[in-house]
């Protein structure tokens, strides 16, 4: 096994301080999001959060500034703090927890980064989960997109990147429905069958369901299978099987959300070769992978899996099961890949006999050998 699949599931340090959660919001431009976040940072809910902006510039904040804590940095009236990324995210974030560890900051719960315009929040998430400092401190808590109502059907069309932020949300929340003509019914019909796991809001969201996500806003584990949207999916499927002659264009036909189950506890190294292989071969084409498995020699305390395109987030162990649900559950977003390659590898590995037994040679581009026993 290779040190960097042995590395996906491997327990976390139990003297490392609390990770502190942290949620990208991303979305189309002229969305809404600066209005959204200018209501957020209002929340009593909501103190003690840092927000990093791209550029002040773009961002109206309202709020009377109180104070400059720093160049670059403001500390706002409800007591958030507001950076810029002038340079690097990764030396803004590394730059963020020297401030707090030293005292220089207040000690912030939670962070958000906001993206401007039609960023692809993959390479954000990216550098938090490879950076092997930064994936200790800060946890991925989700990722929030807004779509607005007037034009996100037209964004949609226009912009591949528009359809792949929608896909790889956790929560979609949709401004400016009073002024959509028609109604939302339409494009929340497109964005459902494009991200079924996602839970679509409106701009009047409470901050809990905003930046609540797989950890509630104390910290503590949320509902985690109402984040994994596993139950969505598959109802998703099953309501619109065999009926996809629905208004898709090209780039919304290309991403497919599906789900991956299975009863029993998983052998933890077949587990990871399966997400080792997944991601070697199809690394671009998995948008988003998101989990609760059970596995064989720690079945009571489930482990959650979060990924984005070819890197996994390191794990969180649950220390019980949330509901009396104990199935291991996958949820993947994919584009441009069909679901049935990464069904049949999933089977291959738990050793799930199949009446159309694929051809392993087939399922990837570099075909490997199966372990038996």
């Amino acid at each position: 096994m290779t040190d960097s699949s042995a590395s996906v599931l491997s327990a976390p340090d139990p003297r490392a301080p609390e990770p502190i959660p942290l949620t990208v919001l991303t979305g189309f431009l002229g969305a809404g999001k600066t209005t959204l976040l200018n209501r957020m940072l209002k929340e009593p809910a909501l103190a003690d959060t840092v927000v990093i902006v791209n550029e002040f510039g773009e961002i109206g904040l309202d709020h009377l500034l109180i104070e400059t804590v720093d160049e670059g940095m403001i500390l706002l009236g409800a007591g958030c703090l507001c950076c810029t990324v002038r340079g690097d995210l990764i030396a803004t974030l590394e730059d963020l927890l020297r401030k707090r560890d030293n005292g220089r900051i207040p000690p912030f719960r939670r962070v958000v980064i906001e993206t401007t315009g039609l960023a692809d929040p993959a390479p954000i998430l990216h550098a938090l989960i490879y950076h092997p400092y930064l994936v200790m401190r800060y946890r991925l808590q989700g990722v929030v997109t807004v779509v607005d109502a007037v034009n996100g059907d037209a964004t949609l069309d226009a912009h591949p990147e528009a359809v792949r932020q929608a896909a790889v949300a956790d929560r979609l929340v949709l401004t400016k429905a009073d002024l959509a003509e028609g109604g939302t019914e339409p494009l929340e019909a497109r964005l459902r069958a494009l991200n079924p796991a996602a839970a679509i809001h409106g701009p009047d969201v409470a901050p809990a369901d905003l930046l609540g996500g797989f950890f509630g806003l104390d910290g503590k584990g949320a509902d985690v299978a109402a984040w994994l949207g596993a139950e969505a999916v598959d109802a998703h499927h099953h309501h619109h099987h065999g009926h996809h002659h629905h208004d898709v264009n090209r780039h919304d036909a290309a991403i497919r959300a599906f789900t991956l189950t299975h009863d029993a506890p998983v052998p933890r190294a077949r587990f990871e070769m399966f997400l080792d292989l997944v991601r070697s071969a199809h690394g671009p084409k998995l948008l988003r992978l998101k989990g609760l498995v059970a596995l064989a020699d720690a079945p009571d305390n489930p482990v959650v899996v979060h990924g984005v395109q070819h890197i996994v987030h390191a794990p969180v162990h649950l220390d019980a099961w949330p509901d009396d649900d104990r199935r291991s559950r996958l949820v993947l977003i994919v584009r441009d890949l069909d679901p049935a390659f990464v069904t049949g590898l999933w089977d291959a590995f738990l050793g799930r006999p199949r009446i159309d037994a694929p051809d392993m040679a087939a399922l990837t581009d570099n075909p490997l050998a199966i372990p038996g026993g």
